[in-house]
């Protein structure tokens, strides 16, 4: 893979925002940066840092993909409410099993994905304060 400014930018944007990021929310995050910048190019470029194993894609209860630059094992939250995805990290004894599961199957494993649906603490807490009321 070629090196390209905007590449490496977009890549460090999904580094520095961990709520794993919409290819929309990192456009509107650069094109203050980047004036040639265009969603177009934000999308080749995730697919492409994906293909290469850079990145991965999240698939959001929202129907928009969602990007993460955490290429190791780990589960992810997503809340029903604000859509707001987490990184978990795997329990040691469901990593144990994954990692078995993985020997076990007759093709090769290249990801995993579990992916835990509810409300996250803030939603909850701003729906408890509100039927409080």
């Amino acid at each position: 893979m070629r090196y390209s400014k905007q590449r490496e930018m977009i890549l460090q944007t999904l580094k520095d925002n961990p709520v794993h990021p919409t290819a929309d929310y990192i456009y509107d995050l650069l094109k203050p940066k980047m004036r040639a910048l265009s969603l177009g190019t934000v999308y080749r470029n995730l697919n492409l840092l994906e293909k290469n194993g850079l990145i991965k894609r999240i698939r959001g209860l929202d129907g928009r993909d969602r990007f993460d630059h955490n290429n190791f094992d780990h589960l992810h939250t997503i809340c029903q409410a604000c859509g707001r995805a987490q990184d978990v990290m795997l329990p040691p004894k469901l990593a144990a099993a994954l990692a078995r599961l993985k020997e076990k199957t007759p093709f090769t494993v290249k990801s995993c994905e579990i992916l835990l649906n509810g409300i996250c603490a803030g939603c909850r807490e701003q729906f408890n304060r509100r039927s409080k009321k």
